[in-house]
């Protein structure tokens, strides 16, 4: 992996939890494939001018029949890369006026289980005329959608409520969501948002000069169709006349080169003795799993690696480690339970009945999946009880981060990286590969048990993949003005890092001491600057940036800072006052900012900013304006630092 290449890293979606940028990705695992090319069936996607037939007959629609730019979107109400674009596409709106119109298309996404609810919501409001009145209060309100909530909705727009509930259980409207996915799946939408303008595809909650980029270009073409005499409100059809029905199919694979491009750089991976494992000790492939058992990506690869299991036997050997996110509520607990079935040896069975059963993960759940299996209840609930695996479970987690495995599931095979829920056949290349290689040491005189220490032991010895000189052309500079941010160290640093963060998302607090060791090895080599983009599913990111605001105006930004990454889980407007008071400010002055919402104008150009040099997740770093997106090792970064600071002769 070149380290500056430009790395969207979505946790779970993560990791693709992160940016929803990507064509056939959504805001989950890093090369998760997407729920609704599976619904679907899938076409490829659609190459950025490529012009598609994307039908607008009965969809809610907003704007003038005139309009010359149709935008179409696919979108989901519980995506919060979703939600973003909806105030990208209210600003578009109002910047284009009667030139545009809005059509909405429904995409809820599986693994969101209020996506459905929501979208037959909107669609029974429109079966009154009020689909555009439902549709911005979902957004406005993604953190709480509920059955009752919309309801709340319903009479708050004038509905006649009996009228919607009877609405909301019409088979006609389930038939428009299916309709709609259906068409997602032939158009190549594999992924939330995703959006049409004058057919031509643009994926994901991306700046708004990209939208503008293609509707002023759609603009001027529809400006000269109509003075050629085509009326403006036949302007789309017409479009649409010469349009393909679907992408074109993905081109035949180009011949083997002579000198194929190298393997992933192999990476030191340690199995602990007392890890859970499937397979003998003398397989040649050792597959090291880093997973979250409440993560929807890790359940869609676990048949995948039944299959691998099916097809290598003897060959291959998966080892499991715990990598719970922080944002899944019920993870750590349900590690906690697999690896207390695991001291009963019963791991395996309880992993299967965990993923079978992701939305039932609580502790009653859990004791529940332990009697079925017949373990020791009083054994079991006692290691509950104590946390006794809490200590293994953290450990696996940090040997995950220092791994690299910022997002689940993510793979080592025979210590090659791996990411994502992929497909079998790419789990297969790669195993054939590592299993060619283990049979050579074989032959050569290793003995078969020592296959995967001795490729570690050569991993060890081998530079970090960052040392390799980058072959891909660097990321474009862009120009990022440090403005009024906070700022730490001297002005004329050789190298400026302007850091785009939330203070609840966990890949921007892992990156932290990261960024804390880059400062310790750089010095005054080094300046950094902070811009604020709270995401908006996270209930607290915003009164944090506030926070941090506030002691910034005393001086403190970086104490607040610090404490905030350090209390992620305790960010409420109480714990705010205390951390405020700890750090030793004026209360009286705090209080008066927080009141006030005295920042929240800088917050939002921040994330106004942030959003149109391409920051769309967070963490996102622009060193002297190349972007690194994501909780990178620190070899990533220094990578980038070691380039600028060559270029200034430092």
């Amino acid at each position: 992996m070149k380290p500056n290449i430009i790395i969207a890293l979505v946790v779970g979606g993560v990791v693709g939890f992160m940016t929803g940028k990507m064509v056939g990705g959504t805001a989950g695992s890093p090369n998760a494939p997407s729920v609704a090319a599976k619904v679907a069936g899938g076409g490829a996607p659609a190459a950025a001018g490529d012009v598609l037939k994307v039908s607008i007959d009965g969809a809610p629609m907003h704007g003038s029949a005139d309009a010359l730019v149709t935008l179409v979107e696919f979108s989901d109400y519980q995506c919060p890369f979703c939600s973003r674009a909806h105030a990208t596409v209210k600003q578009l709106e109002q910047d284009y006026g009667a030139k545009l119109r809005v059509v909405m298309k429904q995409n809820p996404l599986s693994f969101h289980p209020n996506a459905k609810p929501a979208a037959l919501a909107a669609l029974a409001a429109g079966e009154q005329g009020k689909y555009w009145e439902m549709h911005d209060r979902l957004f406005a309100n993604q953190q709480d959608l509920s059955p009752a909530l919309y309801e709340k909705f319903a009479g708050e727009i004038g509905l006649d409520v009996a009228k919607w509930k009877g609405d909301l259980e019409s088979p006609k409207l389930q038939q428009v969501i299916d309709r709609d996915q259906g068409e997602a799946g032939k158009l190549g939408a594999n992924g939330t948002p995703a959006f049409f303008i004058n057919g031509r595809l643009l994926s994901g909650a991306q700046p708004i000069d990209r939208f503008k980029a293609i509707i002023d270009d759609e603009l001027g073409k529809a400006q000269a169709m109509v003075q050629s005499g085509v009326p403006a409100s036949q302007v789309y059809a017409k479009i649409m006349e010469k349009a393909a029905d679907a992408p074109p199919p993905p081109p035949p694979a180009a011949p083997q080169p002579s000198a194929p491009p190298a393997p992933a750089a192999v990476r030191k991976i340690d199995v602990p003795a007392d890890a859970p494992a499937k397979g003998p000790k003398a397989a040649l492939v050792t597959i090291v799993e880093w997973s979250d058992f409440q993560c929807p990506f890790c359940s869609r690869v676990v048949p995948t690696l039944k299959q691998i299991e099916d097809t290598y036997g003897k060959d291959v050997k998966v080892v499991f480690r715990n990598q719970p996110l922080p944002f899944h509520d019920h993870a750590k607990l349900a590690a906690e339970a697999a690896m207390a079935a695991h001291e009963q040896g019963k791991f395996w069975p309880m992993h299967d009945k965990l993923f079978a059963n992701q939305g039932a993960l609580e502790r009653a759940n859990l004791e529940s999946y332990a009697q079925e299996l017949g373990l020791d209840m009083g054994k079991f609930k006692a290691a509950l009880d104590s946390g006794k695996f809490k200590a293994a479970i953290e450990a696996d987690s940090s040997a995950g981060n220092a791994a690299g495995a910022n997002g689940t599931p993510t793979f080592f095979i025979n210590g090659r990286e791996f990411v994502g829920a992929q497909p079998f056949e790419a789990f297969k290349a790669v195993i054939d590969e590592e299993l060619a290689k283990a049979n050579k040491l074989v032959a050569a005189g290793t003995k078969r048990e020592e296959v995967y220490a001795k490729l570690m032991a050569e991993a060890a010895k081998a530079p970090p993949p960052s040392a390799a000189p980058a072959e891909a052309a660097p990321a474009a500079v862009q120009n990022i003005e440090v403005g009024t941010a906070p700022v730490k160290g001297p002005k004329n640093a050789p190298v400026t890092i302007v850091e785009w963060s939330d203070f609840q998302c966990p890949f921007c607090g892992r990156v932290v001491p990261t960024i804390s060791e880059i400062e310790k090895q750089y010095g005054n080599k080094v300046r950094l600057a902070f811009k604020h983009q709270p995401l908006p599913f996270h209930n607290n990111a915003k009164p944090a940036a506030m926070a941090a605001m506030a002691a910034n105006e005393q001086g403190k930004f970086w104490q607040m800072h610090d404490k905030l990454f350090a209390n992620q889980g305790a960010l409420e407007r109480a714990n705010l006052d205390a951390y405020a008071k700890e750090i030793g400010l004026d209360m009286a002055k705090f209080k008066a900012a927080m009141d006030s919402n005295k920042f929240d104008a800088q917050i939002t150009a921040d994330s106004n900013e942030g959003m149109k040099v391409g920051a769309n997740g967070t963490p996102t770093f622009f060193i002297n304006g190349r972007q690194v997106v994501g909780a990178q090792p620190i070899e990533a970064f220094k990578a980038v630092i070691d380039e600028e600071l060559k270029k200034k002769g430092k």
